[in-house]
């Protein structure tokens, strides 16, 4: 008798979240799931961990699953908890999402969803973060139900190399609209940044962080964001190795004493 696989499930949006819901439930179809996520929304927070104050966890029963926990943590910190502490042994998968708006190009370094699918490689698990291009809270996650599922079963019976993990980023589209799926590299694009400034009823000054995407090479034909303009659900293959391997001889006259 083959025993079920053991699929590990977070987010960034907290555990009551439709994304995760919706992840969940899709999970279950493959295997025993444990959710493990902030009890609180923590967008934004990349790869935080919480080292200056108390980690608690709370079970739930919102998921309908083998075991779920919120917790107070980050999602980086939910990963390590369930790994490290509520599971006995070693998941088999760990899925992050499904997120509400994109995690594409510079995104997946402010990701706590990425964040979390990366902290699963580098425990040694296959790992994936879902994210749809739609910030709404009425978002059809069921669109790309069929294209999630794929992703799961592939990973499940073929592995990754150790310490990669897969960025997966969904169109706002109908399920007729999607041109499939593309793997490709991450777009060089950044966030061109302004604070907004304004003062509080007591006449305080406070900031509010805004400003506009830029895709730089918005022609090129190998990017998450040309995949995601044209209709294609991209995925990057990730990892936390951020060494520029590709100048480290160029670098070679810095140990010439």
């Amino acid at each position: 008798m083959s025993v079920l696989p053991l699929i590990l499930v977070t987010n960034d949006d907290g555990i009551f979240s439709p994304g995760i819901k919706f992840l969940s439930a899709i999970a279950s179809r493959f295997g025993r799931v444990v959710v493990v996520a902030p009890d609180k929304p923590q967008s934004g927070m990349g790869h935080a961990i919480t080292i200056n104050s108390t980690l608690r966890i709370q079970k739930t029963n919102y998921h309908k699953v083998e075991m779920e926990y919120a917790c107070s943590g980050t999602p980086v910190d939910c990963v390590k908890m369930a790994v490290n502490h509520i599971l006995k042994k070693r998941p088999d998968l760990v899925l992050s999402g499904i997120n509400h708006g994109s995690n594409s190009s510079i995104n997946v370094i402010y990701s706590g969803t990425m964040s979390a699918a990366i902290e699963g490689a580098l425990e040694g698990t296959p790992s994936i973060g879902f994210s749809l291009c739609d910030y709404g809270i009425e978002a059809d996650f069921t669109q790309a139900e069929k294209f999630i599922s794929k992703i799961i079963q592939d990973s499940l019976n073929k592995g990754m190399p150790k310490g990669v993990c897969l960025n997966v980023n969904i169109p706002k589209l109908k399920t007729a609209d999607f041109k499939g799926i593309k793997v490709v590299r991450q777009a060089r694009a950044n966030w061109v940044e302004r604070f907004e400034e304004r003062q509080d009823p007591y006449g305080r000054d406070y900031y509010w962080l805004t400003g506009e995407f830029v895709n730089f090479e918005p022609e090129s034909l190998d990017t998450d964001e040309w995949a995601l303009a044209n209709g294609y659900i991209s995925v990057v293959p990730t990892q936390a190795d951020m060494t520029a391997h590709g100048i480290l001889k160029n670098l070679n006259y810095l140990e010439q004493l």
